[in-house]
């Protein structure tokens, strides 16, 4: 897997917007003592390479009092990215990590009681061809979360950034980069 370079204007713009993502392209600029046609630019590419997604970010809150959950699941050798590939289509589950240590794959989700987890832990993720273990936790108390690291994840195949509902948004937003600058 390659990394991707930032340079130090693309970390600052980044930096910026994990602040406060409504920022406008003007305002980074100015903040930067740059014109807004490079913050634009910058910002534009970073989306395009799937670095940069904006979002709403909810609390967990308005959907009642969900239970957060990991599921942590071990898998025949070579089974891996298959069953990533799998869990992560599965609309329960938020993020599905791939990991070395006690499992191969995390897998992340909110779900509405705890019978719904442990449906889906025996019921669908267990009986998959492949899987030999899973292990539920349940999340008691959250002492800490930085919602920047939500939303862009990687892909199975090539370790790349991608996020799946961002390729339609892209291409129909191309039209709207520029009110994202306005103030």
């Amino acid at each position: 897997m390659s990394l991707v370079e930032l340079d130090d204007l693309d970390r600052r713009i980044l930096d910026l917007l994990g602040e406060d993502a409504r920022l406008s392209n003007r305002s980074i600029a100015r903040r930067l003592g740059l014109v807004e046609g490079t913050i634009r630019a910058r910002i534009k590419r970073l989306q395009q390479r799937r670095l940069l997604r904006f979002t709403a970010i909810t609390d967990n809150r308005q959907h009642g009092r969900p239970t957060l959950a990991f599921i942590g699941i071990r898998n025949d050798t070579g089974r891996t990215r298959e069953l990533a590939a799998t869990i992560a289509e599965i609309d329960e589950v938020r993020s599905v990590i791939i990991t070395l240590g006690r499992f191969n794959l995390l897998a992340v989700g909110l779900f509405p009681t705890l019978e719904s987890l442990i449906e889906l832990a025996n019921n669908r993720i267990l009986v998959l061809p492949g899987v030999t273990q899973v292990e539920t936790s349940v999340v008691v108390k959250s002492i800490k979360y930085n919602e920047r690291m939500a939303k862009i994840g990687f892909s199975v195949d090539t370790g790349a950034p991608v996020d799946a509902d961002a390729d339609a948004e892209l291409d129909s937003d191309d039209d709207e980069d520029e009110d994202q600058s306005e103030d």
